[in-house]
C-alpha cells in the first residue's frame, strides 16, 4: 500500500519515490492519460471533501489523484513514466489554500459544537468557496457571528495543529469531536490504527486531509452565506487568501455603489432601502396604471370587433405594434377575457404570445396552443382558460392564430356532438 508522506508533513512539497506500476487509461476528451502507482506519495488523493493535489511526476502533469477500493493511491497522469526512481513536486499554491480551508473548517465545525453542540455532517471544498452543513433547524445571524468569532479568536492564538494517531477506541478515550465515519475507519492501517488532527486545546478529529501547522496559518476565516440545507443549515466560508480576495473584492463593490449613489459606504444600507420601498411603490403604480390601460384597450378591440353569428366564442387575434412586455400582454389578454363569451390572442412584436379565454367558453385553450406550436414553430402552452408562449418568427403569427383557433373550434365541435 502506498505510503502518504502528507500524513505527518503537510509541508512536503517535493519528494523521491519509486514507480511501481503504469499502465494506459482510455482517453478522456481525446488526451491521453495513465495510471501511475508510487511506492509513496506526498499527493493528496480526493477525499473527505478536499480535492485532490496536482503538480508533476518527472515529466509527465499530474491531472488527478484518487484512491482505490484497496486503500492505493494512483496517480492520473498526462504521459506515462518507466519503472524505477521518479522525482515529485506538488503545486504549491493550491495545497496551501487547501490547507487553509480544511484547517479553518476544523475550526468552524469545533465552535459550532462549542456554542451550540451542532455537529457538521458535511464538509465541501469549493474552488472559489468551502462549506459545511450544520446540524441546525435554523442559524441566526447573531448565532454565525458568534461562531466566527470564537473560529478567527483562536487562529489568532496560533495553536498547534497536529496529527496524531490511534485505534477508534483510543481517538475516542482521547476525546474526538465526531464519531469515526465509514471512510476514516476503512484507511485504518495496521492494527486499525487512524489518524487524528489535533488543534491544541481545542479540537481533535479523525481526518486523513492536508493541515496547517499553525492555526495562525489560516490567517483569518469570514462567513459569507447561510442557508437551509434540508433538515440541516449550509454554512458558506472562505480562509486565508480567499478571504483577503472576497474582502477586497467587497470593499470595491461597496466603494463603487456608493460612488454611485453619492453616499458613503456606511450610508448603502440605509438608502438602498429607502430607494427600495420607493421602487416597490413605483412598480405597484406602473402595474396599476398598466391595469388600467389593458381594461380600456380591451374594450376598443371589442368594439372593432362584430359580435359573431349564432353565439360563437368571439376570438380578437391581433398582433400589436410597439414594444408590449409578457405581462402587459397577459393583462391585456385576460381583460379581454373577461367579457363573456370572448377568445382572445395577442402577438407582440418579439414574437411573445398570450391568449386567454372566458371561462364559461368550453374548450382547452392551453391544448390548442401545443398543438399549433407543432406547427409552427415556437414554445409555450398553459391550461383551459389560459395559455402563453413565444413563437420563432413573428411572421407567420397569423398562421399561429389560424391554427390555434382550428384546433379550439374543432374540438369544441366534437364535444358538442358527443
Amino acid at each position: 500500500m502506498t505510503s502518504r508522506l502528507y500524513y505527518d508533513d503537510s509541508f512536503v512539497r517535493e519528494f523521491s519515490a519509486t514507480v511501481l506500476r503504469c499502465h494506459a487509461l482510455p482517453a478522456e476528451k481525446g488526451s491521453a492519460r495513465f495510471q501511475v502507482t508510487l511506492e509513496q506519495t506526498a499527493f493528496y488523493p480526493t477525499s473527505g471533501g478536499q480535492p485532490h493535489d496536482t503538480g508533476t511526476l518527472g515529466d509527465a502533469n499530474v491531472m488527478d489523484v484518487v484512491e482505490s477500493d484497496a486503500g492505493e493511491i494512483l496517480h492520473i497522469t498526462d504521459a506515462p513514466l518507466p519503472a524505477g526512481p521518479i522525482r515529485g513536486a506538488i503545486d504549491w499554491p493550491r495545497r496551501w489554500d487547501h490547507m487553509q480551508q480544511h484547517t479553518g473548517q476544523h475550526l468552524l465545525s469545533a465552535a459550532f459544537v462549542e456554542l451550540f453542540g451542532a455537529q457538521t455532517v458535511s464538509f465541501h471544498l469549493g474552488r472559489e468557496t468551502s462549506s459545511i452543513d450544520v446540524a441546525l433547524p435554523e442559524l441566526t445571524a447573531s448565532q454565525g457571528s458568534d461562531a466566527e468569532r470564537l473560529t478567527n479568536s483562536i487562529i489568532f492564538d496560533n495553536r498547534a495543529v497536529k496529527a496524531v494517531y490511534g485505534t477508534e477506541a483510543q481517538l475516542h478515550a482521547m476525546g474526538i469531536r465526531k464519531a469515526v465515519n465509514a471512510e476514516i475507519a476503512r484507511r485504518a492501517g495496521p492494527g486499525g490504527v487512524l489518524r487524528a488532527i489535533e488543534i491544541e486545546n481545542f479540537d481533535r478529529q479523525p481526518c486523513g486531509g492536508t493541515h496547517v501547522a499553525r492555526t495562525g496559518q489560516v490567517g483569518v476565516l469570514l462567513l459569507r452565506k447561510v442557508e437551509k440545507q434540508k433538515q440541516n443549515m449550509r454554512v458558506e466560508f472562505v480562509c486565508g487568501e480567499r478571504a483577503a480576495r472576497a474582502a477586497r473584492a467587497d470593499f470595491h463593490t461597496l466603494g463603487e455603489a456608493a460612488r454611485l449613489l453619492s453616499c458613503a459606504p456606511a450610508e448603502l444600507a440605509e438608502i438602498v432601502a429607502k430607494q427600495s420601498g420607493e421602487r416597490n411603490q413605483s412598480r405597484r403604480e406602473l402595474q396599476d396604471l398598466q391595469h388600467r390601460l389593458a381594461v380600456l384597450q380591451a374594450g376598443e378591440l371589442l368594439e372593432q370587433e362584430g359580435a359573431p353569428p349564432g353565439g360563437a366564442p368571439r376570438w380578437i387575434a391581433r398582433r400589436l405594434e410597439g414594444e408590449n412586455s409578457a405581462a402587459y400582454l397577459r393583462m391585456l389578454a385576460t381583460a379581454l377575457a373577461a367579457h363573456a363569451g370572448v377568445v382572445s390572442l395577442l402577438v407582440a412584436e418579439s414574437g411573445a404570445f398570450a391568449c386567454a379565454k372566458h371561462s364559461a367558453v368550453p374548450g382547452d385553450l392551453g391544448a390548442a396552443v401545443r398543438r399549433a406550436l407543432q406547427a409552427v414553430g415556437g414554445k409555450g402552452g398553459g391550461a383551459r382558460d389560459f395559455a402563453q408562449g413565444s413563437l420563432e418568427s413573428v411572421a407567420g403569427w397569423q398562421e399561429f392564430a389560424g391554427r390555434v383557433r382550428t384546433v379550439f373550434d374543432d374540438a369544441s365541435s366534437l364535444r358538442a356532438r358527443g
